[in-house]
C-alpha cells in the first residue's frame, strides 16, 4: 500500500479543474462507490491503487466536498484562507496560517 503525499490539513489544489480545499480525510486506496467511479471518463479514469483524499473544496461560485486521487492533486502555496463553512468545524487555523486537525472528543 502507497504511503499519502499529502495530510490532513494541508490546503491542495487540483491538477486540472479549478478548484481547492483542505484535506480532512486520506483513503489508503479508492474507498467510494462503484457508480461514482463508473462516472469519471474511462480518459481520465484515476487508478485505484493509491491514496484518495476528502477536501472541504471550494472554486469561484461555491464550497464543497471533493474525493480526489492523489495523481490529480498538487500542493496549493498561494496562502490564501480556504472559505469553506465547516473548516472550523475540522481544524483551527495556526499563527502561521496552517490547519490543525481539532482534537475529538469520542466515547
Amino acid at each position: 500500500m502507497k504511503t499519502a503525499k499529502f495530510s490532513i490539513g494541508q490546503v491542495v489544489r487540483h491538477r486540472v479543474f479549478p478548484f481547492r480545499g483542505v484535506i480532512f480525510d486520506v483513503d489508503p486506496e479508492f474507498a467510494n462507490t462503484e457508480e461514482w467511479y463508473d462516472a469519471i471518463p474511462a480518459a481520465v479514469r484515476p487508478r485505484r491503487d493509491q491514496p484518495f483524499y476528502h477536501l472541504l473544496a471550494e472554486n469561484a461560485e461555491t464550497e464543497y466536498v471533493a474525493y480526489v486521487s492523489e495523481q490529480n492533486l498538487l500542493e496549493d502555496s498561494s496562502g490564501e484562507p480556504v472559505r469553506h463553512p465547516q473548516v472550523g468545524e475540522y481544524f483551527d487555523k495556526t499563527s502561521d496560517g496552517r490547519y490543525a486537525p481539532k482534537a475529538r472528543i469520542s466515547h
